[in-house]
């Protein structure tokens, strides 16, 4: 069985007066009624495809967004681990520095 849409008042009084402002001198009431109805279908098709073409480009936003969100995910573990080498060389330098400045005191001030 075929779904029959509601057309909204709005489409309908829309298209009745497009018909009726291109309507030609001795035109009947029910030509008019009929061109009302076929730019009435071409609103409603106009609508339906731009729904369309709207829900795919949100599809295609949505696979972009997951892809960049799991390109981030994967590079972050890479910074991670590249900072956390940096961060282990840079403490051990500190150290190092602090037991030598350390014993350059000691040695300096407090002669055995």
């Amino acid at each position: 069985m075929a779904k029959k849409q509601k057309v909204s008042e709005q489409v309908v009084t829309e298209a009745l007066q497009v018909a009726r402002a291109t309507q030609r001198p001795g035109q009947s009431k029910e030509q008019t009624k009929l061109i009302a109805q076929g730019i009435q279908k071409g609103i409603e098709e106009y609508k339906k495809r731009y729904k369309e073409k709207t829900r795919e480009l949100d599809k295609q936003k949505r696979k972009l967004q997951q892809a960049q969100k799991a390109d981030t995910i994967d590079i972050l573990p890479e910074i991670a681990t590249e900072n956390s080498g940096q961060e282990n060389k840079l403490s051990w330098i500190l150290l190092l520095l602090s037991w030598i400045g350390f014993a350059a005191y000691a040695a300096l001030y407090n002669p055995l």
